[in-house]
């Protein structure tokens, strides 16, 4: 997915400001340039995705930058696109093959049990959390 962001140019004391339209509350920063800003605004947009996705909301799709660049509060500032890996927003189940001790596989099961999930459930949940 490639999402339009709007880069406010920095200086030697300010930093470079950006934000990213279509995800409400995604913004970022860079001290040192264009290229910084544009790598922290994937980094945020990434975090968004995922905090979405894990709490239910819908993701947005990228609007047109042509449409955003109208924007009176946008005037001045640099318009970029942020590539984000579509997998991200993948609910694809994918098998996957892990190895574990088997103490450390005995607790995972006895744990994931413990709280009525299977084994892949329970890992998922985990790294959800983490």
């Amino acid at each position: 997915m490639k999402y339009p962001i709007a880069i406010e140019p920095g200086d030697e004391t300010t930093a470079w400001s950006v934000v990213v339209p279509d995800l409400p509350g995604c913004f970022s920063a860079a001290d040192s340039g264009i290229d910084e800003a544009i790598d922290q605004a994937k980094a945020a947009i990434e975090l968004w995705i995922e905090t979405a996705l894990d709490t239910g909301m819908d993701v947005p799709k990228p609007s047109s930058i042509a449409l955003l660049q109208k924007k009176r509060e946008f005037r001045g500032w640099i318009w970029a696109i942020a590539e984000i890996d579509p997998a991200l927003l993948s609910d694809e189940i994918e098998r996957v093959n892990i190895t574990l001790p088997k103490r450390v596989l005995a607790r995972l099961d006895a744990k994931a049990k413990q709280s009525g999930e299977t084994r892949s459930g329970y890992i998922a949940h985990l790294a959800i959390q983490a």
